[in-house]
């Protein structure tokens, strides 16, 4: 079955119980037993068949054994470092979402999990990284905000050789360009809020697991901690992944315009995107997705002109999140990455003036005369 086909027929694409093609949205909390312990639902945080064919979807889109959906990307994320103790030890991308920088360096540090910030986009810099009680490589790729690029054949073969699993947040790419299993990982996750809900109506997280037996352990941690997406964001999700493949073409058409455009223009500095042949890392993300995404940021001389910037645009939404059909625009050193520290920010080369785009689905003539006359009425230069 081909990816486009899969979108829509994948996981349950329709109610076993009437043959809707639309599958329910069951919003109950508990559900009947034929007997004690007999039962194919229990209580709707241990299942829900609404839930449950998202699960499906998602496992089948990634080439996963099991899916799990959650409440919020970071839902996601907190549930599959559940997996592991205090004690353990985890590398994690440098460029790693602020979100996920907070909740590994402010709340998982609580427990004993220690984390260290490694550049993984540089192997040898992992494998020296590797300590006796590292437990897992977490992985972004393309990355939050910079779009650095990690070779997930190379990491998972570190891995391997040291008995490690590897983690990867797969939101950028989507499974429709991008399938970490394929190339070693041991757990996918997304936040969901993003490209594959596309509408901006919609917080959720996914997680899928390579096998069983992780499955198993990640539905224990689920149904435990109980952070479970409800039956109505589940159906907007898999309504939303419907159109995921046409969405991500159209997207990448628009974004390969935009960074033309970037690239030409004189009040730019930096542009990053995965797309151009002179991105470290291009070769690498060619090799191991279908396309290369929405994303871009880009800088301009100061904080102080990125901000008018963002004054001036007119259909590029000021807001935080990304893969939306509405394009959107945010500086991460006071949005999404504030949470990093200033002097660490500046390390990993998120300046202050570093603008962030997420291409939509607007004419992208539209999207380049915006940035043009938002730039002339900055005076921005470089």
């Amino acid at each position: 079955m081909r990816k486009k086909t899969q979108l829509i027929h994948g996981g349950v694409s329709r109610d076993p119980y009437t043959g809707a093609v639309s599958i329910p949205i069951y919003q109950a909390s508990t559900f009947k037993q034929d007997g004690v312990g007999n039962f194919k639902y229990e209580y709707a945080r241990t299942g829900n068949p609404t839930r449950e064919a998202l699960e499906q979807l998602i496992a089948d889109l990634e080439g996963g054994a099991r899916g799990f959906a959650f409440a919020s990307g970071m839902a996601a994320i907190t549930a599959t470092v559940q997996l592991f103790r205090s004690g353990d030890h985890l590398l994690v991308t440098d460029d790693v979402y602020g979100g996920t920088f907070r909740v590994m360096d402010k709340i998982f540090s609580r427990f004993g999990i220690e984390v260290s910030f490694v550049d993984t986009s540089d192997p040898e810099t992992v494998r020296q990284a590797i300590r006796p009680e590292t437990r897992a490589i977490f992985v972004e790729t393309p990355t939050n905000p910079l779009l650095k690029v990690t070779d997930l054949a190379a990491i998972s073969g570190i891995a391997k050789e040291n008995g490690l699993k590897v983690i990867v947040d797969n939101t950028f790419s989507t499974p429709y360009w991008q399938n970490p299993i394929e190339h070693g990982a041991d757990i996918v996750l997304h936040s969901a809020t993003k490209y594959l809900g596309g509408h901006s109506d919609v917080v959720a997280g996914l997680v899928v697991a390579k096998d069983e037996q992780l499955g198993e352990e990640l539905h224990f941690v689920q149904n435990s901690t109980g952070g479970v997406l409800a039956p109505h964001d589940s159906w907007l999700l898999i309504r939303g992944i419907k159109t995921l493949g046409i969405r991500m073409e159209e997207i990448e058409q628009n974004t390969a315009q935009v960074v033309r455009f970037l690239t030409e223009h004189e009040a730019v500095g930096k542009v990053y995107y995965p797309g151009l042949t002179d991105h470290p890392g291009h070769d690498v993300h060619q090799k191991q997705a279908g396309g290369f995404g929405g994303m871009v940021s880009f800088t301009v001389e100061s904080q102080e002109k990125a901000l008018s910037l963002l004054e001036k645009v007119r259909y590029f939404t000021l807001a935080e999140s990304l893969g939306a059909v509405e394009s959107l625009i945010s500086i991460p050193a006071l949005m999404t990455h504030a949470s990093i520290p200033v002097e660490r920010r500046h390390e990993l080369g998120i300046e202050d003036g570093l603008v962030r785009i997420s291409v939509g689905l607007e004419d992208p003539l539209d999207l380049i005369e915006d940035l043009e006359q938002a730039m002339a009425t900055s005076e921005i230069h470089v």
